[in-house]
């Protein structure tokens, strides 16, 4: 059957074949015809796509581009014209912005962009991000997105696997931040069901324990929830920036002794700026003697499970009773691709959030509603946020996204080794993982170590190298200062468009930029 017999056809089910409709006028609003013109709206996607290909794709992936064109805040506003207007803007026009925001938007693909812990372009998984923004879906039903749930379970199934963990439950969460925020919330939730009902009333102080090197997320957290910053307990570090257990076990006696109630210990697999591993089996240990639950922040290390050679870093992370894992991070599924994943078997995480809204979650559906998985969540419309993963991992497979991992460990070995051949490097800790954590010593501070002043003046090379780079656009690459130390350089470097010669640019741009500090 051709499209314009098929067309006959369904108009004529509908009835409306081979007669001429009678305009209808509701409030002034003629109802006929459709608002807008699909064939305009193709054109101009067309039109636009090719500019998100040629600015955001292949020059946001060029070495030879910069990695940012910096204006100041003041100048970039008037350039870009923001403001929102009564009347609309001719296809040329529009076009034009979407150049300018690709323009002077920071190309995090670049191969020196090296500012966070997310970089680089995987093809297939942006193929995945565009593809799921064309389908506008919400995950919430199998009505809605029956693609999505069935392909939601099976990759959180797979990656409850490679936690060790043989069942379970789980979900996709807007960010890493949410995903640990869910772990608390389902922690007091199993010591203390009736707070669902009854609010903070139902449940005494209560302590949550986590090392002093943990996410920002985890304050947050206990804050919305009604926890209290005052009753998250900081547990003592190593020089690394790792839990120690001993400490830990002290802290929850103590804790109890003043009368507080533990309910749950949240460890790191991969701090944020030193990434550090907490020793999950130890931490374990605790955890089952105290009954708490055991979460563990993985959102930056949980890829490291999908390497042979160095998965011995989450040891112990199968004991746990939730793990959070952000694959948009290393493995670069673009953000966000953020997995709250359970051992709990049993229905929790729904009984936890569920709200049972009957617009949505009818229990009388012509199909088996336990496919109708949003009340496992907090929100109503939630993104849908596998099919990226999904398409990367179809595409690359497991083996290889283990070279992914395994290649980024590789540069940063190559980076510490380069910059202990070189008299302007010191590191500030020897990397367990792959943030190389770094001071840039000009030639002014050498010798001077220990010197009144030095670490004054030391405090200001990292934000003056910073703000060079960024002007010139050459690179970008993050600083910070942490606990008693004074600002250093974090170098994260993740992207599989990265070659040698981009880290020996960046070893040799530090120098350039730093030289006549």
């Amino acid at each position: 059957m051709s499209n314009a017999t098929a067309s006959r056809a369904f108009a004529n089910l509908n009835g409306s074949a081979g007669r001429q409709q009678k305009a209808v006028t509701v409030d002034g609003v003629t109802l006929n015809g459709p608002l807008s013109d699909n064939r305009d709206g193709e054109r101009f996607l067309e039109d636009a796509f090719q500019i998100i290909m040629n600015e955001a794709v292949k020059k946001g992936t060029d070495v030879t581009e910069k990695v940012c064109d910096w204006k100041e805040p003041g100048k970039l506003r008037e350039m870009l014209d923001l403001e929102l207007r009564e009347t609309g803007e001719n296809h040329e026009r529009l076009l034009q912005r979407c150049h300018d925001v690709a323009k002077y938007s920071v190309k995090t693909s670049h191969p020196r962009f090296f500012n966070q812990l997310f970089a680089g372009l995987d093809h297939h998984s942006l193929a995945g991000r565009f593809l799921t923004e064309a389908l506008n879906s919400s995950q919430y039903t199998y009505e809605v997105a029956p693609v999505f749930v069935l392909m939601e379970e099976v990759v959180l199934s797979t990656l409850r696997s490679l936690i060790g963990w043989d069942s379970g439950d789980g979900i996709f969460c807007p960010g890493g931040s949410i995903s640990n925020l869910y772990a608390m919330n389902l922690a007091r939730y199993r010591a203390f069901p009736e707070v669902k009902q009854r609010g903070l009333w139902a449940v005494p102080r209560l302590a949550v324990f986590t090392s002093k090197e943990c996410h920002y997320s985890v304050g947050k957290s206990a804050s919305v929830l009604g926890v209290g910053l005052q009753n998250v307990h900081a547990v003592k570090v190593d020089e690394r920036g790792v839990m120690i257990p001993e400490d830990l076990d002290e802290q929850i006696e103590k804790a109890k002794s003043q009368g507080s109630v533990p309910f749950l210990v949240s460890a790191t697999s991969g701090t944020t700026i030193l990434g550090a591993f907490d020793p999950l089996d130890k931490i374990a240990d605790v955890c089952e003697q105290h009954k708490l639950w055991f979460h563990v922040d993985a959102a930056w290390g949980g890829s490291a499970l999908l390497s042979k050679k160095h998965k011995h870093l989450l040891k112990g992370i199968d004991r746990a009773d939730s793990v959070a894992w952000n694959p948009h991070k290393m493995l670069m599924a673009g953000l966000q691709s953020s997995a709250f994943l359970m051992k709990d078997s049993s229905g929790l995480l729904k009984q936890c959030h569920s709200a049972n809204a009957t617009y949505l979650f009818q229990q009388d559906k012509f199909y088996d509603v336990s496919y109708d998985t949003g009340d496992k969540s907090i929100q109503c419309g939630r993104k849908v946020d596998c099919l990226k993963l999904w398409l990367m991992w179809k595409a690359t497979g497991t083996l290889g996204l283990e070279q992914r991992v395994d290649r980024a460990f590789a540069y940063t070995r190559y980076l510490v080794e380069e910059m202990k051949k070189r008299g302007s490097f010191q590191l500030v800790v020897e990397p367990q993982f792959v943030n190389l954590c770094f001071w840039y010593v000009p030639p002014s501070l050498r010798g001077e170590e220990g010197s009144e002043g030095y670490q004054e003046k030391l405090s200001k090379v990292a934000p003056t190298i910073k703000e060079r780079m960024v002007k010139k656009g050459s690179m970008m690459v993050g600083y910070q200062p942490h606990q008693d130390k004074v600002n250093f350089f974090r170098l994260v470097v993740i992207s599989p468009q990265i070659t040698r010669a981009d880290l020996d640019f960046f070893l040799d741009e530090i120098e350039s930029l730093g030289r006549d500090l």
